[in-house]
């Protein structure tokens, strides 16, 4: 179990042998970097260093109080990240499929909303606008 925030990238694969054992449901989610309609080369993702771990690993453990999991991980990249390549990932283990899937969906509206991380565009003319909150991703959290 942990929150982890890294300039790695981070092999999805890896990052599950053995994640979640005796669990009835795993749930994975991985985000990635997307190209906005061929606008986007990249993003550019920074974060402040120590109270961005201590709110992931937050998060977290609230998931994993409310839902009742055995197991979670939450990985978050920071640093130019081109676009394609994974940004973060969420994974989830409980005893039923239902509480591992409203867990993941839980911590990626937190995540979405209220991880200490800020984004800013690059595209082909070089570095853009930092990216603002969107109203749907503060829907989506309210609903928890």
């Amino acid at each position: 179990m942990g929150a982890r925030v890294q300039t790695a990238p981070f092999d999805l694969a890896a990052e599950l042998a053995g994640f979640g054992a005796g669990a009835g449901a795993v749930v994975t989610f991985s985000g990635l970097v997307r190209d906005e309609g061929g606008r986007l080369l990249a993003l550019e993702i920074e974060h402040y260093p120590g109270m961005t771990e201590k709110a992931l690993q937050a998060y977290g453990e609230t998931a994993a109080r409310r839902f009742e999991l055995t197991d979670w991980r939450v990985i978050h990249r920071h640093g130019r990240l081109s676009v394609g390549e994974p940004i973060m990932m969420v994974a989830t283990a409980a005893r039923h499929r239902q509480a591992a899937f409203e867990a993941a969906e839980y911590l990626m509206d937190w995540l979405k909303s209220r991880a200490p991380f800020w984004k800013r565009e690059i595209g082909p003319d070089g570095p853009g606008d930092w990216v603002a909150a969107k109203d749907s991703d503060e829907d989506a959290l309210a609903r928890w």
